[in-house]
């Protein structure tokens, strides 16, 4: 029982709670950071030179223009680096709150299953790219390409190197931590899944796609946490989710880019098409991800779905002793 490793730590809710706001106030310093370097840039204007009058045009910036004032990897790497300090502070939280190993996090396997991360991840890349690349055959209209070999060489080592710890932190703190927690809390399985599928849809809610395609787009993020949440529990361990949300945010950051997205890349291509919310907004949590789920339930022989998705969570103690009085 991947929820019942919480058993092995100091568990107490009020920790989840302080842990969460630890890991917050970490993140929004270090969004902070990334706030200076840009206040510092159009300060000292193109010339190097302080001008009060550059630093002044501060005030009608709107949201893009934030993210324009530097070349775009190093935007990136500056978002980035939220996620990273966001990281260590989750590492912080759960060795000094909890007590807990970062693997009784993970997964309830003896050691991480590399072959299942590789899997989800490969499912997930060759997805995105077959389906990019038809949408491209047949909209070509859509697209400009947007290569430039040195700016996109770089882009892949960022994507390499960081993303990786962007979407980890965003799987260990809700498919990790968090369903840990609301888990013990509450003593069943589903509310765990329910209650972190729609905090994680609810932290996207002011992404810049939101504010461009309507809050039906809120569906598409919330199923995706459902989508996470069900691979979490019925795999008992969070290999397949990191490898999925890896290669969702990587393949998508090296393929294409928008003026509007959250995130602005030197990718291969630019969609330049004007973007609409419809049904091809829902059609990925309607039938794209269970088809995803039905794949990984027949290589992974999943079983005792209602259990592990709407079962009691116990310490490991009591689900052994009730399994010897059944027998």
């Amino acid at each position: 029982m991947f929820i019942a490793q919480a058993f092995k730590a100091q568990n107490e809710f009020w920790r989840y709670l302080v842990g969460s706001l630890v890991i917050a106030v970490v993140a929004i310093a270090a969004q902070l950071l990334f706030m200076g370097a840009v206040f510092l840039k159009v300060g000292f204007g193109a010339d190097g030179q302080w001008d009060a009058q550059n630093f002044k045009k501060l005030a009608s910036f709107t949201e893009k223009d934030y993210m324009t004032v530097f070349d775009s990897n190093i935007t990136l790497v500056l978002i980035l680096l939220t996620f990273v300090l966001g990281f260590i502070a989750f590492l912080f939280v759960i060795k000094n709150f909890h007590g807990q190993k970062l693997m009784d996090v993970t997964t309830t396997r003896k050691k991480f299953d590399w072959g299942r991360a590789f899997f989800s991840f490969g499912m997930i890349a060759v997805f995105t790219i077959v389906t990019t690349a038809i949408d491209y055959y047949y909209n070509g209209e859509d697209y400009i390409l947007n290569f430039q070999p040195l700016p996109f060489f770089i882009l892949c080592i960022i994507a390499v190197v960081m993303l990786p710890i962007q979407t980890s932190l965003e799987e260990y703190i809700f498919r990790g931590y968090l369903m840990q927690g609301f888990g013990i809390l509450a003593g069943n399985k589903w509310f765990p899944l329910l209650m972190t599928s729609v905090i994680f849809g609810g932290m996207h809610f002011f992404n810049p796609e939101v504010i461009k395609l309507g809050p039906i787009i809120m569906v598409y993020y919330i199923g995706t946490g459902f989508l996470f949440g069900i691979m979490t529990l019925m795999d008992e361990g969070m290999e397949l989710s990191l490898g999925f949300h890896a290669a969702n945010n990587m393949i998508a950051a090296l393929l294409v880019t928008t003026d509007w997205s959250a995130f602005q890349t030197e990718s291969i291509l630019k969609d330049i098409s004007e973007p609409s919310a419809g049904f091809d907004i829902i059609l990925p949590v309607l039938i794209v991800y269970p088809i995803f789920i039905a794949i990984l339930a027949y290589r992974y022989k999943w079983t005792g779905w209602k259990d592990k998705l709407f079962g009691k969570v116990e310490p490991p103690e009591a689900e052994t002793q009730e399994k010897l009085t059944a027998d």
